[in-house]
């Protein structure tokens, strides 16, 4: 099976940054003790991103991502920084790295702004000490804490290190290790249900579904209730009706694949608990109310109107494809007007949404993203007052049982005597 540990969502994103030549992917090599990142003297030798996941304690599970310098120049230059800038919307901390005798350019200053206004732990450090006398040191240490508090940046320290001689490697390390960890997540489910409670998990397995594993968001619902000490039970949906026949009693919860509500809203009661596995993702991440407001957009659609729809992983996509091919077509019926439609996927959220006239965006369960790319979206989203849902929303209020699978997110957690 694939492991939690592959998506953003359980680990901590943390970029360096900085301007061309200022020694990040030295940095990033000595850091993760590979040299899984090109070096030169030549300015603009990181022309990607490069990323590395690794576990830093006591901080834990951490993806580490070298970006190309914030000061590029050129056709290809502006695209190098575009996705350097993208990269601080999926960062939960930052590294600022300037190199010794340097000062920062207009770039870099504005680079620094950006990342203190997003109220992120950031980490100062000044590269290529070896090359520093004392005096040199103290000045460029001098010069750095001016630099920082005029740009509004708060940083704990301001390390010298050096990636020739290893100088302050394990220092920055530990600054690392000492960052505050994500915020501890809401349960998934284990505050609606109690200890010894039945759960029911609809995952069909059609042509779009992995072959071999489970998809991420139905195994982490298996091992929060094993966790939690609750009874999950799986089916696919043509099996439903003869596992609650099995069962002595009703399950306390039904979660459902969101393709899968209509064929399983439909054989079972309609006092019967029902949601998503996308619903519960936009609850825990601290979005479904607003994705419940979203969906209301659906039905404000006029013809021509663009819809933008986006799912946080690439892959293959089959004939019968939710993003592409089945969302836009019950979208068209829903709404009774043809529409223009836009696809993102990965990491890839278009920044011209209001030239595209984009009226409706509807993001996926967002399992492989990290949630604090998932809430850069939705910002992104608000800012150009345009209306945001994600697919198990949109889905259930199509087929007209949204209050029905919004209710048992909404409730306390119960007692079970």
């Amino acid at each position: 099976m694939q492991e939690f540990g592959a998506s953003e969502k359980f680990r901590a994103c943390i970029g360096i940054f900085g301007a061309r030549n200022a020694g990040k992917s030295s940095l990033f090599n000595a850091l993760s003790a590979q040299k899984a990142a090109l070096v030169s003297d030549t300015p603009g030798t990181t022309t990607d991103p490069v990323k590395k996941t690794m576990e830093i304690l006591p901080l834990g599970p951490i993806t580490l991502i070298d970006t190309p310098g914030i000061d590029d120049e050129g056709e290809l230059g502006r695209e190098r920084v575009r996705r350097a800038e993208e990269m601080q919307k999926r960062c939960d901390a930052a590294i600022l790295c300037l190199a010794g005798k340097r000062e920062a350019g207009e770039a870099e200053e504005q680079l620094f702004r950006a990342l203190a206004a997003k109220g992120i732990p950031l980490l100062a450090v000044i590269t290529k000490a070896e090359a520093l006398t004392e005096k040199e040191r103290a000045e460029s240490v001098a010069y750095v804490s001016g630099l920082l508090t005029r740009c509004g940046a708060k940083v704990k320290e301001i390390i010298l290190c050096s990636a020739v001689s290893g100088e302050g490697i394990e220092e920055v390390k530990t600054a690392i290790g000492m960052l505050p960890r994500k915020a501890e997540k809401k349960p998934l489910l284990m505050d609606l249900v109690a200890p010894g409670d039945t759960v029911v998990l609809v995952c069909p397995q059609d042509e779009s579904a992995p072959r071999g594993r489970l998809i991420l968001p139905q195994q982490m619902a298996v091992r929060e209730l094993l966790d939690g000490g609750a009874f999950p039970f799986l089916c696919q949906p043509e099996g439903l009706p003869a596992l609650l026949s099995a069962l002595r009693e009703p399950p306390t919860l039904i979660i459902t694949d969101s393709q899968a509500f209509a064929e399983v809203a439909a054989c079972i009661p309609a006092e019967q608990p029902l949601s998503s596995f996308s619903m519960l993702l936009a609850r825990q991440s601290g979005v479904l109310e607003e994705a419940l407001i979203g969906a209301a957009a659906i039905w404000k659609l006029r013809d021509g109107d663009a819809v933008l729809i986006s799912e946080g992983c690439t892959h293959k996509r089959q004939c019968k494809d939710i993003g592409t091919v089945k969302l836009p077509k019950l979208l068209e019926k829903a709404a009774e007007k043809k529409l223009r439609f836009y696809f993102s996927s990965g990491h890839e959220f278009p920044e011209d949404m209001r030239e595209k006239e984009i009226r409706l965006v509807v993001h996926c369960g967002a399992c492989m993203l990290g949630d604090t790319e998932l809430l850069s979206r939705f910002q992104e989203s608000r800012n150009a007052d345009i209306p945001i849902t994600n697919y198990g929303v949109a889905l259930a209020a199509m087929q007209g049982i949204l209050p029905r699978a919004a209710v048992p997110l909404l409730k306390e957690k119960r007692s079970r005597d």
